[in-house]
């Protein structure tokens, strides 16, 4: 099974922690991508909210991505599930893309089987929104 490119640990709040472990008891995932997931969660660093870093993908952060399959850049306003709107360009956290990179750091490189198959992410920028 291939965890992705970037092997360092992904870096969490307590409360997104448990919020993910919880997604994987509700079997909202493939199999595949929950394996990948109970695998980064068992070697995720928790932190609290003051304490996580600017440049990792978490809740109202802004964040651009690159598809190294077809090189498209797209750029995702993460933010809680009750927030997310399409008509504000907000995207749940708990979104398929959201999950992917949540955790991870700029730079990082990351593969997730997606509705449409499986893809290559890089993350180039993440601020705070």
């Amino acid at each position: 099974m291939n965890i992705g490119i970037t092997n360092t640990p992904i870096i969490l709040t307590t409360g997104i922690y448990d919020l993910l472990k919880e997604q994987i008891k509700k079997h909202t995932f493939n199999k595949s991508n929950a394996e990948k997931l109970a695998v980064e969660l068992k070697n995720a660093k928790q932190v609290l909210r003051k304490e996580l870093p600017e440049n990792v993908v978490a809740i109202n952060t802004l964040v651009k991505l690159k598809n190294l399959r077809t090189g498209e850049e797209v750029e995702q306003k993460f933010v809680s599930p009750q927030k997310a709107r399409k008509k504000n360009s907000k995207t749940s956290i708990l979104s398929p893309i959201g999950i992917a990179t949540l955790g991870y750091t700029t730079g990082a490189i990351v593969q997730w089987e997606f509705p449409e198959g499986t893809e290559m992410l890089q993350i180039l920028e993440v601020s705070k929104m």
